[in-house]
C-alpha cells in the first residue's frame, strides 16, 4: 500500500480542505500517463465499439485521438461523468440517461464536428500537428510554498 494519493479519484489537500477534480490536463507524469492509459482502455473498450459507428466525412474519428489534446480533454471529462453517472450509489438509476443526454451526445457532436478537434483527420489519415499540452494554469493548481 502506498501513501500517494489516488489522483484518479480526486485529491483533497489535507491542510487546505479544498478538492480538485482529477482532470487529466492537470496531471503530471507519471499520473498523467496512467490516467491516459486508463482513458484509452475505456474509449477503445466501451466508447468506440458501443457508440462510435464507422467514421465518415460527417462523423469524424481518429485512431490516434489520444494525440489530440482537445479530444483527450473532452473524452476524459466524458469518462469522469460516466464513472459517476453509471454508479447507482451516487446517481440513482437515471444516471445513465443523464449521461447520454448531457454528456455523451454533446461530446460526440463536438468531437466529430467539421470544425472539431478531429477535423483534419479523415478515414485512415491523421493530419494534425500534434503536441501534448504543457502544464495547464488553473485555479485548481497552487504553487507549493
Amino acid at each position: 500500500m502506498t501513501d500517494e494519493p489516488d489522483l484518479s479519484k480526486g485529491h483533497k489537500a489535507e491542510d487546505e480542505g479544498w478538492q480538485y477534480p482529477p482532470f487529466i490536463l492537470l496531471l503530471d507524469p507519471p499520473q498523467y500517463d496512467e490516467e491516459l492509459r486508463l482513458l484509452i482502455e475505456w474509449v477503445e473498450g466501451v466508447l468506440v465499439p458501443g457508440y462510435l459507428a464507422e467514421p465518415s466525412s460527417d462523423a469524424r474519428w481518429c485512431h490516434l485521438w489520444f494525440e489530440h489534446p482537445v479530444a483527450v480533454a473532452r473524452l476524459h471529462a466524458l469518462w469522469l461523468a460516466w464513472q459517476e453517472l453509471t454508479d447507482p450509489a451516487t446517481c440513482g438509476y437515471t444516471g445513465p440517461s443523464v449521461w447520454h443526454r448531457d454528456h455523451l451526445d454533446p461530446c460526440v457532436r463536438e468531437l466529430r464536428a467539421a470544425s472539431g478537434p478531429l477535423a483534419g483527420c479523415t478515414k485512415g489519415e491523421h493530419q494534425v500537428d500534434h503536441r501534448m499540452p504543457g502544464i495547464v494554469p488553473s485555479a485548481w493548481r497552487r504553487e507549493d510554498a
